[in-house]
């Protein structure tokens, strides 16, 4: 039996129970220490970004929308699903960011990957600090997105929202705090992340691969056998 930290997680076997429109449900037969085996239950899901963008008056955007698993509006970051074969994730930013609020930026940097639920499913969102905003053409939303509420809310009542519990969703709590941990760090507003186009060893590929005939290669290692 190999010591802890040295034994491979292999993939015996493979079969998907649900294929539908944003995630899909496989199970993994997969090699545990001690010659046994187990089933991991998987959801694959097309990975996001989503963009901590702030203004000349350092105030965050905030958008409120309708989450339907939830039943009500929940406030969140500008976001969306990385569904195009090998988009670049700072381009599906700078669209997300202009189709939920009418914005562009000027400056990008990635400030926090998030893996937002390791033990079931694939996703992970890069969050991108984004300032320099300007306003640009929006387009005509659709669904929950018509009915979605913009607002500006200083970085300081947004971390005082996200400690309350008024901001949930997961993605906006850590790239909300990510940003007050930097500027601490920093010791002030100009904070600076990661290049824009910094490598992504996490992000998810095997809904591209099912859809679009495998982009990435980034995890290819990680999902033999799907």
């Amino acid at each position: 039996m190999s010591r802890p930290g040295e034994h491979e997680f292999d993939t015996l076997d493979t079969r998907t129970v649900y294929e539908g429109g944003i995630i899909t449900l496989r199970v993994d037969r997969v090699a545990m220490p001690g010659g046994r085996a187990a089933d991991r239950e998987v959801v694959e899901h097309y990975g996001a970004v989503a963009v901590v963008a702030v203004d000349e008056r350092d105030r965050l955007i905030l958008i409120n929308q309708y989450r339907h698993p939830l039943g009500r509006r929940v406030w969140e970051l500008p976001a969306g699903l990385l569904d195009e074969a090998d988009e670049d994730p700072v381009d599906a930013a700078r669209r997300e960011l202009a189709e939920e609020t009418g914005l562009a930026a000027e400056r990008w940097s990635v400030l926090v990957d998030v893996a937002v639920s390791p033990g079931f499913t694939d996703e992970v969102v890069r969050v991108f600090l984004a300032t320099g905003l300007t306003d640009v053409h929006q387009p005509t939303p659709t669904d929950e997105e018509a009915d979605l509420e913009v607002d500006r809310v200083p970085v300081d009542e947004a971390v005082g929202r996200a400690l309350s519990g008024e901001i949930v969703n997961a993605t906006a709590l850590s790239g909300i705090l990510a940003l007050a941990a930097a500027r601490a760090r920093d010791g002030g507003p100009d904070v600076t992340g990661r290049p824009a186009d910094s490598d992504w060893l996490d992000r998810p590929v095997a809904m591209s691969r099912r859809r679009h005939g495998g982009p990435s290669e980034a995890r290819e290692a990680n999902i033999d056998g799907v």
